[in-house]
């Protein structure tokens, strides 16, 4: 098991992590200074394809924190990179904002409607019935089916949003198809953010707030799982789940320590 002092790369989720309604959390900017610091290789983790990594860096600098958007790593841009090694120079029909048409532009991806290699669902407040109705047709016609992430309701201040899963389950339920999803809870995320940073699963640490997507992808890609409580876990979230993660701890500010701890979970 590896010991937190042996830990040369951080893979890091962003909200309820880091930051929680656009207000920093206790430690997160120490954190990230401490990270540069040491010159250890991080990433900042999201599942939300809608904005692109300059969109992301500039609010959380809005929220008090400096991460330069190379040290970000979306759900969008893992989508980009999976399909690039897959088929390059392939076509997609992309439902999605401008993280996930970006990052597929930069990916050397066309975009279009005519017979895609590939039809994408990812983030977006304007789904339309048109767009959804051309993607079942792709799809049944022989287009791969891609999606950025599972997470089926997103947060708005009037309360949940229907978001990317359940917008693939609608498809899904009209063409028989099952997507591949590309986002957490699949450790190919973490696999294609190791990847950017040259790190490796062995020495590598995943910090998270969620046992569903953070801790499992995290364990299954083989790396030292560690969940913070100031998301969503509680106690009780925790123990409906058969695995546990190799630390738990209140918030990123006790990863401070000069100290470094061995695991005991």
């Amino acid at each position: 098991m590896t010991r937190r002092d042996e830990i040369e790369c951080w893979l890091t989720d962003m909200d309820g992590v880091l930051v929680h309604e656009n207000h920093p959390i206790e430690g997160a900017a120490e954190l990230l200074q401490q990270w540069r610091d040491e010159g250890k290789p991080y990433l900042v983790l999201t599942n939300n394809s809608i904005f692109t990594p300059r969109d992301l860096s500039a609010r959380l600098r809005a929220s008090g924190l400096e991460v330069p958007e190379e040290f970000i790593w979306t759900s969008a841009l893992a989508t980009a990179a999976f399909l690039k090694d897959q088929m390059p120079g392939g076509s997609a029909f992309v439902i999605g904002e401008a993280g996930i048409t970006t990052a597929l532009h930069e990916a050397g991806f066309i975009m279009t409607e005519t017979a895609p290699d590939y039809v994408v669902i990812g983030e977006t407040r304007n789904y339309s019935f048109e767009a959804i109705t051309k993607a079942v047709r792709l799809i049944g016609a022989g287009s791969r089916f891609i999606v950025t992430n599972p997470d089926a309701t997103g947060p708005s201040a009037e309360g949940p949003l229907p978001a990317t899963g359940a917008i693939a389950a609608m498809i899904t339920k009209a063409t028989g198809k099952e997507p591949y999803v590309v986002g957490k809870p699949n450790p190919m995320m973490f696999r294609s953010a190791m990847n950017r940073i040259g790190a490796h699963s062995e020495n590598t640490g995943m910090i998270g707030d969620r046992m569903d997507t953070d801790v499992v992808a995290g364990i299954e890609a083989g790396l030292h799982t560690i969940l913070v409580m100031t998301g969503i876990s509680d106690e009780a979230e925790i123990a409906k789940y058969p695995f546990r993660p190799d630390e738990i701890i209140d918030s990123v500010a006790d990863l401070l320590s000069s100290a470094p701890i061995e695991s005991e979970l």
